[in-house]
């Protein structure tokens, strides 16, 4: 099992070199890349370097891969990536009924074709949007897996929760497309409200253990991410995280 910590979840956290040299320092080996981190990739690998780390996955948006393309493959290359991830749609990018998502899951295929071709794996992540019904009962998630059946799924599973669903229905029917993991907590209701009722790994409500036992069992997941949507310490997250995964 392959620990990895989102970069997303010390943004608020600079300087970058200060957020490397305390995830190194806390344990982790890897990293996940998101679009703040890629401004000057080749500097950043320099820094990931210096600190042990690399970066096997990282989130691309939408926009590059499908219309600079040649970009994405130039960052992923500098930093060591092989699993593009392209990991949300803003609100008013996204379809209203089934038919605009099947349209967007083609789209995804037309990506993930591109990534193969240059040498990478491609997966979507999700939050809790895809897992709200559409007005004819289908829900986005379903519809992206089943109409880009050669794409991988990064499951963010506290998002599966916050979206009214249950993970473990979820894991049980798609397991060998859920790659990577986002492994997240949340919090007990009215707890961590200046974090957005979200928890260290291990310290809110998720049922972890069951969980990690049903991924493992299931498929294919081998990479597992901590995140934090908007810890209020950095250090405590991760390393508080780290620990916790590894008592798992």
């Amino acid at each position: 099992m392959t620990v990895s910590f989102q970069l997303y979840s010390a943004r608020n956290f600079q300087p970058w070199a200060d957020v490397l040299k305390m995830i190194s320092g806390v344990g982790y080996k890897n990293v996940e890349g998101f679009g703040g981190v890629y401004e000057d990739p080749k500097a950043f690998r320099a820094l990931m370097d210096q600190n042990g780390l690399a970066m096997p996955s990282g989130h691309f948006a939408m926009d590059m891969l499908e219309n600079d393309f040649s970009t994405a493959v130039s960052i992923a290359k500098d930093l060591g990536v092989e699993t593009i991830i392209c990991p949300f749609l803003m609100p008013d990018d996204r379809p209203g009924d089934s038919a605009g998502w099947v349209d967007f899951a083609h789209r995804l295929v037309a990506v993930g074709d591109k990534c193969k071709d240059a040498g990478f794996r491609f997966a979507w992540h999700n939050h809790d949007f895809e897992f709200k019904a559409l007005p004819d009962g289908q829900v986005p998630q379903e519809i992206i897996l089943e109409n880009a059946p050669n794409i991988g799924w990064e499951m963010d599973v506290a998002w599966v929760v916050r979206g009214g669903a249950d993970p473990f229905a979820w894991i049980e029917r798609f397991g060998p497309r859920i790659w990577i993991a986002h492994v997240k907590d949340i919090a007990p209701e009215g707890d961590c409200k200046d974090e957005d009722g979200w928890a260290d790994l291990g310290e809110g409500v998720m049922k972890w253990d069951e969980l990690l036992a049903g991924l493992k069992s299931r498929g294919q997941t081998a990479l597992f991410v901590m995140e934090h949507d908007k810890p209020s310490d950095a250090h405590r997250f991760a390393s508080r995280s780290f620990q916790n995964f590894k008592k798992l």
